[in-house]
């Protein structure tokens, strides 16, 4: 078995009642699990499985393949200002997204999962902005090594990883625009 603290990253129906599960770990990286029963009213799932959620997990190593059985999940933090607007949301959405891209699976960077849980905690408390979302960029094409002293980060992040999500442009516009960024007004 293994354990670490991961930031839970993406969800994808695999059955009827299972999931799965990637997750950002301290220990081990980009990691994806899959649990068995966890859309079952009665599983012990029930409550901790959800974007963004900071948790202790314990997996049991698959042996064929990337798809890990999940065993247990203890959540320490639901994130829960990360869902108080949509914007909040996507910008936490985005973090998550570029550092899935710029990384390989099973290869642990615990300075990139601190940035990961920094930022999220960021946007969890003091909210979405633009000048986040560029810090967030400036500290990942740092530590990547791609940074330049004359190029922007996202430049540098785009010809590091290719494309950015494609949800950057849609997130600067909402960032730069004037007015109120609770998803009442989106």
């Amino acid at each position: 078995m293994e354990q670490t603290h991961g930031i839970l990253i993406r969800l994808t129906k695999l059955t009827d009642s299972s999931l799965i599960i990637h997750w950002f770990t301290e220990g081990a990286g980009l990691v994806k699990t899959v649990a068995n029963g966890a859309r079952r009213p009665a599983s012990p799932f029930a409550g901790k499985l959800d974007l963004f959620f900071t948790a202790e997990i314990v997996w049991t190593p698959a042996k064929r393949g990337e798809l890990h059985p999940l065993k247990e999940v203890v959540v320490s933090n639901w994130h829960m200002g990360l869902r108080k607007s949509y914007v909040a949301t996507l910008l936490a959405g985005y973090f998550c997204r570029l550092l899935e891209q710029a990384v390989e699976p099973g290869h642990p960077d615990p300075l990139l999962y601190d940035l990961l849980r920094r930022a999220l905690d960021h946007v969890d408390t003091a909210g979405p902005s633009l000048r986040g979302l560029q810090h967030f960029e400036r500290e990942l094409a740092r530590m990547l090594g791609v940074s330049h002293d004359r190029r922007s980060a996202e430049l540098a992040l785009r010809d590091a990883v290719g494309e950015l999500p494609g949800i950057r442009r849609d997130l600067v516009e909402r960032l730069s625009g004037p007015g109120d960024l609770d998803s009442s007004n989106h």
